[in-house]
């Protein structure tokens, strides 16, 4: 895995202007490394002040976090998934509170997805590091390494609700695809490059049924979160935690 590559913004002692801080974030994820459906969905999403001089960070932009960044005057808004997933013809109910506050406080709102998932440091690669995977071997999508902890240590290290599909055994290649990535193609080619279980979130029942390999199924906010909060970290900026809340039934 390339070293974590710190770039050199000043954040938050001088502005610096709304494209050259988009220029930054290209160079950290490129646009070309996005899925098509991205297509219109990353970069720039919502327009705001020019001069950036505060900065914050999430996995989604929710109500709850942009209340926060407003509430830390935050310039720009850096999120991996976009809130304007579908093509807006109206403006009611949800959409319309979170797009009220963004304009309001003038602040910028940035997407950086699935070019993010495959960037060097990015998300998968973040994933890879919080659990411990060495000699790592590239998919299209994630990435195999060896696995020196135990599937216990796995769920504790990703905040618990974790569940194995299929034999629990020992794992010694672990594939792993933050987000929601059970897919039978991405499942034969992790088994194909010598993975022995595979790592991602939201199974669903037809998938789990032909899967080649044990499947262990987090959630998508435990997979994903922990490249936006290093990112907010080797950046100085400020991350905001907003999980979903999951509660086990006794």
């Amino acid at each position: 895995m390339p070293p974590v590559r710190v770039i050199n913004l000043t954040f938050p002692y001088s502005a610096m202007d709304v494209g050259a801080f988009i220029e930054e974030m290209e160079r950290l994820a490129p646009p070309m490394l996005a899925d098509e459906f991205d297509q219109g969905r990353i970069g720039l999403v919502v327009e705001g002040r020019t001069g950036i001089t505060n900065v914050c960070c999430a996995l989604d932009a929710t109500s709850a976090v942009v209340k926060q960044a407003v509430a830390a005057s935050a310039d720009m808004l850096v999120v991996h998934h976009t809130p304007l997933w579908t093509p807006v013809t109206q403006l009611t109910g949800h959409t319309a509170r979170l797009m009220r506050a963004l304009l309001a406080a003038e602040m910028n709102l940035y997407v950086m997805h699935t070019n993010f998932d495959r960037a060097d440091n990015g998300v998968n690669d973040a994933l890879a590091r919080l659990l411990s995977l060495t000699d790592l071997t590239p998919m299209s999508l994630g990435q195999i390494g060896t696995c020196s902890i135990t599937p216990a240590e796995i769920s504790r290290r990703l905040g618990g609700n974790v569940r194995i599909w299929g034999e629990r055994g020992v794992i010694k290649r672990l594939a792993v695809i933050a987000g929601s990535g059970f897919n039978p193609h991405l499942l034969d080619e992790a088994k194909g490059l010598g993975a022995d279980a595979f790592l991602s979130a939201e199974m669903k029942h037809a998938v789990a049924r032909v899967a080649p390999i044990p499947c262990i199924e987090a959630t998508h906010y435990a997979l994903e979160a922990p490249a936006m909060k290093d990112l907010a970290a080797r950046m100085g900026w400020k991350y905001i935690d907003d999980p979903p809340l999951i509660r086990s039934i006794p």
